[in-house]
């Protein structure tokens, strides 16, 4: 019999394994690249650590032809894979970003959050509001930055992410309109991309297949096992007394037909609506269209028209 560093615990194949003496081997999602400058997009990017503690990270872009103290609306941005996989700095996010920032003249902050098992939730919230406050630090320019004293307009401040970044845009939004106020800082919309949401509620549409949905389920699990399940409101907002204090005017969400998440996108933003909220929202659904396609094919027809969507929601005053 082998040693138990080598024996599985858990297998999340094509995901990650994960063995019975903590080792955690991601499959996917481990790829990572610099910050650079991007001769295509005429966007720089930077990375900067905003928290000694954990060494939480954070990268910067910004477009190269800004003028001196030239004030741009601020993206936030998280990742997306589960709670468990993916990183700031992966080649997917460097040339989505670098594409946003571009076509939509801001500047953007894209959070690198602990991942689980080894950091399990709600580190990553944690983190991603650690991240926040540290943006918020130079509203008076007077942080540690000097792209963000110079150039981030706080009063046109959104938050995005994709899956369970998307996930973790939603739940900071709550937090800062409920819980924790970001002073002077107006955070406009929010912005999400196929979110990652659940419950243990089959809603018109999705997936009835118990297995299928038992696999999803897990990795709730693995992310955050002092949950309550899968309707803890971190994963199913529509459990969230609190969700009409959602800390913006606009909502702006995207699904995908093919996405096992797709109805919880559409059930999202109904249960927004009966909440009391009296935000804006908007809501696009992509057809033949699977989860984060416009990351995997970013020149795809409905990708670019997902980003011309998301420009546009952004110069909206």
């Amino acid at each position: 019999m082998g040693s138990t560093d080598s024996e599985l615990a858990l297998d999340l194949s094509p995901m990650m394994r994960i063995y019975k003496d903590g080792r955690v081997e991601r499959l996917m999602g481990t790829e990572t690249v610099p910050p650079s400058f991007d001769p295509k997009t005429n966007v720089e990017s930077k990375d900067i650590v905003c928290s000694a503690e954990h060494d939480l990270s954070v990268r910067l872009y910004l477009p190269r032809n800004t003028h001196q103290n030239q004030k741009l609306p601020l993206l936030v941005y998280f990742h997306g894979g589960s709670f468990l996989l993916g990183s700031a700095f992966s080649p997917g996010y460097q040339k989505y970003l670098n594409s946003l920032v571009s076509e939509a003249n801001i500047i953007a902050v894209s959070v690198d959050y602990r991942l689980a098992p080894e950091h399990p939730l709600p580190a990553a919230y944690s983190d991603s509001w650690t991240a926040l406050k540290w943006v918020a630090s130079h509203v008076n320019q007077q942080g540690p930055e000097d792209w963000l004293n110079h150039h981030a307009n706080f009063e046109r401040v959104f938050l995005s992410g994709d899956s369970a970044g998307a996930n973790i845009a939603h739940r900071m939004a709550i937090k800062h309109g409920h819980e924790e106020k970001l002073e002077v800082v107006n955070v406009n919309g929010i912005i999400l991309c196929n979110p990652y949401f659940w419950g243990s509620e089959i809603i018109a549409g999705e997936i009835d297949d118990i297995s299928k949905r038992e696999k999803g389920e897990i990795l709730w699990q693995v992310a955050c096992p002092s949950s309550v399940g899968v309707d803890d409101p971190w994963l199913n907002p529509a459990k969230d007394p609190n969700l009409g204090q959602l800390g913006c005017s606009r909502v702006q969400v995207f699904v995908s037909e093919k996405d096992l998440l797709r109805e919880r996108g559409w059930y999202y933003a109904q249960k927004l609506r009966e909440s009391g909220w009296s935000g804006n929202q908007e809501v696009t659904d992509f057809q033949g269209e699977d989860h984060d396609f416009h990351l995997f094919k970013p020149n795809c027809e409905k990708a670019v028209a997902m980003l011309k969507s998301i420009v546009s929601f952004i110069e909206l005053e």
